[in-house]
């Protein structure tokens, strides 16, 4: 129950996007790892407890300025120990809280009480820390260990997302809250806009493609595939779920391209990023999402080999139920060019990463999450000139 009261309380929340290992427990705040000195002037990791106040669902200003201390008798640098020892000796003062030492340390301002438990902990962390780094400058309290997403927490993530609060930008994630999303295609630009929307709280992302994941395709690809994954030849669905369904509980794989006689499942979705090569696949597919009314964004490129240097283009066209004619003409349904390099699985992780890049921001513009003065459609990088073009305004 610790993590939705940590949420609700602003001074508990601090210390934890600062990092600090804290939680509740049987009323108590713990907070761990936090480093001193023993007597042999040797760096220990001790706890820190101290009696929670609350108004409600979330703290109140603490009232008492002591804490309780689990760990060896803390020293100074130069082998003295710390004065802030009120009283020494083992207790237990709550189910799951053991302490060795009680200290004692009244702020020097804010008429000697503390403002709150932010205040209070970092003050006395700072007087057991700053005596260990004399030895070891590297030590600190703020491990930044992991967090958990709590049963009764309403989360798409595994772990919670710290990086939203952190940035104060709460408002605008919260309008990625959509529901099921599809990525049709997990080649290189495909499975980049995977890596990019399983870092967003979607309800669900739902992943099709039939092949299989081989060495080729972990060169253009995000992060780095071991031999034993090569090895195994796993289905690229399979293969991208085991990994990002350690962040994202959401992902849903299909074993399958979307074809005739499995593309109604597409009418579950809210949108849909449409990554795939073959311009007949493409026709099926964006007919089949015009018709059910669901916008969704296509990526693709065009490279030329020219005096041993690569030319081309990156697209990405975005389709809504009040643009369809505009995007449709943009869309290439036609026969692949057998002069396109891209054809030929050359790795350019980079262009692949750049297309999923701008589809998603395209999307999260959609959705509010950015500004979108020009809302273009259409948008095309061209690789010699190192230009976007945008056209299309919705």
């Amino acid at each position: 129950m610790s993590l939705p009261l940590i949420s609700r309380s602003p001074d508990l929340e601090e210390l934890h996007l600062a990092g600090y290992d804290i939680e509740v427990r049987s009323g108590f705040l713990v907070v761990d790892q936090v480093p001193y000195l023993d007597s042999n002037c040797i760096v220990q990791r001790g706890t820190l407890y101290c009696a929670l106040e609350l108004a409600g669902d979330r703290t109140a200003q603490p009232s008492d300025h002591t804490m309780l201390f689990e760990g060896e008798l803390p020293h100074r640098a130069d082998g003295r120990p710390l004065t802030i020892i009120a009283a020494s000796g083992r207790q237990n003062p709550a189910r799951g809280v053991w302490a060795d030492h009680h200290f004692s340390r009244k702020p020097a301002d804010n008429g000697n009480r503390y403002r709150d438990y932010h205040h209070k902990v970092t003050t006395y962390v700072s007087l057991l820390e700053r005596e260990a780094q004399v030895v070891d400058p590297s030590v600190t309290a703020q491990a930044n260990t992991p967090v958990r997403v709590a049963d009764d927490e309403p989360s798409v993530f595994v772990y919670r997302d710290t990086a939203t609060p952190r940035a104060g930008i709460e408002p605008m994630t919260q309008k990625l809250e959509v529901g099921p999303i599809a990525i049709i295609g997990l080649g290189g630009s495909g499975s980049y806009i995977l890596d990019l929307v399983a870092k967003t709280p979607v309800s669900e992302i739902h992943i099709f493609d039939g092949d299989r994941f081989i060495q080729h395709n972990a060169f253009r690809s995000p992060g780095a595939a071991s031999l034993d994954d090569l090895e195994e030849i796993p289905s690229k669905v399979d293969y991208y779920s085991r990994i990002y369904s350690r962040m994202h509980t959401g992902i849903v794989p299909h074993p399958y391209a979307v074809e005739s006689d499995n593309i109604s499942e597409l009418a579950l979705m809210s949108f849909a990023f449409v990554a795939v090569d073959n311009g007949d696949a493409r026709r099926e597919i964006c007919g089949a999402l015009d018709q059910l009314g669901i916008s969704y964004i296509d990526v693709g490129m065009g490279l030329y080999k020219a005096d041993e240097l690569l030319g081309g283009q990156v697209r990405v066209t975005t389709s809504t139920p009040e643009n369809r004619d505009a995007a449709s003409a943009r869309l290439p349904f036609g026969t692949p060019d057998p002069n396109n390099e891209y054809k030929s699985n050359i790795q350019i992780a980079e262009l692949n990463s750049l297309a999923a890049t701008l589809a998603v921001i395209r999307w999260k513009k959609l959705l509010g999450f950015y500004q979108d003065t020009d809302r273009e459609t259409s948008t095309v990088y061209v690789v010699g000139g190192n230009s976007m073009i945008n056209e299309d305004q919705l």
